[in-house]
């Protein structure tokens, strides 16, 4: 596994808008299912790619609006 460090780095080198101070909140398994994620956006779409959704994460989210 990689460091902080060096998740935040791969993290900067697809997504260069995440701020590394912003990054360095998150634990490292979260930055890691995020750096899978990001790399999984980069495989061309159609009908062999595919992304398996995290166990324990919801289906479907909503938001509230703020007002």
């Amino acid at each position: 596994m990689m460091s902080k460090t060096q998740l935040i780095n791969s993290i900067q080198q697809i997504n260069q808008s995440a701020r590394a101070e912003w990054l360095a909140a998150f634990e490292p398994k979260a930055l890691q299912g995020y750096l899978d994620h990001l790399q999984i956006t980069l495989e061309p779409r159609g009908r062999n790619s595919s992304w398996i959704r995290p166990a324990g994460t919801p289906v479907i989210v909503t938001r509230n609006p703020l007002f």
